[in-house]
């Protein structure tokens, strides 16, 4: 099921523009006042569209990706706010040493959007966090529930078994079996395996959130994602009150969480 934003980087970087817009800085700012000055860095940044609503705000924008190919796209797409001083974009690891000396407790806001999904060891990379946000910063993740219909990223794939929903769930040697009967190539198997390794839930989330230190300040679960608006025509649609507070189960019936985490 392969969409056309997963061929085309410019339609794909107007619709994380449209999306931050729309929905991620709205959430942001509904705890973290935004404007000159203010700080921000986007960790899988991509093509860095998602920074672009910030920035014409007059905030600062780091953006850090693995892909250099990505980075190089950004570079491109956002050629004027870097120009003008308001972003810049690395082909970097947070980790790095080099990284956390020049942006030791730097950022007053820190994204990751659909990112922490894809990041191993997230019970360490949550709690490194703290290093590179002001005290009074927050982070702001947006994922996909490991056990929601297409948690494991399975649309990507190229065979139809990319509609089927739920079979990522699956232990993981029947997951691999399928995708090879199925005749996925040996690189999407294991591009899909790697998420399946760095699968999270909410309960985990929460779980890692609190024992990093840190604290929810806001909250937001989807019965649709705002990226389906892109995929399929869909309206956004905010889940329940009641779904959302069940634990395990909401899993299953969220498509998409956005949180804003701070210091305690």
């Amino acid at each position: 099921m392969a969409l056309k934003q997963h061929k085309d980087d410019r339609v794909r970087f107007e619709q994380q523009v449209d999306n931050s817009r729309s929905y991620v800085l709205p959430f942001i700012a509904q705890t973290k006042q935004l404007g000159p000055g203010t700080k921000i860095l986007e960790i899988g940044c991509g093509e860095g569209g998602v920074l672009v609503p910030f920035a014409e705000l007059g905030c600062h924008c780091t953006g850090v990706d693995l892909d250099k190919l990505r980075i190089e796209l950004a570079n491109d797409f956002l050629a004027d706010f870097i120009k003008s001083g308001q972003a810049e974009f690395m082909y970097k690891n947070v980790y790095d040493d080099d990284f956390l000396a020049r942006f030791k407790n730097y950022f007053d806001v820190i994204i990751l959007k659909d990112v922490i999904e894809h990041i191993p060891d997230q019970e360490l990379f949550v709690p490194y966090l703290k290093n590179l946000l002001k005290r009074d910063g927050q982070v702001f993740f947006g994922f996909p529930p490991w056990y929601m219909p297409f948690g494991g990223h399975q649309q990507i794939a190229s065979k139809k078994i990319s509609m089927l929903p739920y079979y990522h769930i699956l232990p993981r040697p029947f997951y691999k079996r399928i995708l090879k009967l199925f005749g996925e190539n040996d690189g999407m198997i294991e591009q899909l395996l790697e998420i399946y390794d760095t699968r999270i839930s909410i309960e985990r989330f929460e779980r890692i959130v609190k024992k990093s230190g840190l604290q929810v300040k806001n909250k937001q679960h989807f019965l649709l994602n705002p990226i389906y608006k892109y995929k399929f025509g869909w309206n956004p649609v905010k889940q329940s009150r009641i779904i959302s507070s069940i634990p395990f189960a909401r899993n299953f019936l969220t498509t998409c969480v956005y949180y804003t985490v701070g210091i305690s």
